[in-house]
């Protein structure tokens, strides 16, 4: 049954830039029609690409590919599961 296995954590290297670049605008809440509009593709593509990315990450629905996104780190939600950088320069001034 789709969506009822453990993500794997290896299966996070096998999607393709376009696939990340979707898993993000479905985490933003796009449609799949807005989707589309966005990167200037048809709504099929989309839909085969969503159909494609839920197999790869074992997630059954669009809420558990949006969690699995963020605890893989894929995607950025509202300063949540972000990660920033140490300024250089403060690092230099500890020292």
């Amino acid at each position: 049954m789709a969506g009822s296995g453990t993500p794997d954590p290896q299966l996070q290297s096998t999607l393709s830039e376009r696939e990340l670049q979707i898993v993000e605008l479905v985490a933003a809440g796009l449609t799949n029609q807005e989707i589309s509009e966005e990167l200037e593709i048809s709504k099929r593509t989309v839909d085969n690409h969503i159909s494609n990315i839920l197999t790869k990450t074992a997630t059954g629905n669009r809420v558990a590919l949006v969690r699995w996104a963020l605890q893989w780190g894929k995607v950025c939600i509202n300063d949540v599961n972000c990660c920033t950088l140490p300024n250089v320069d403060q690092q230099k001034s500890v020292s």
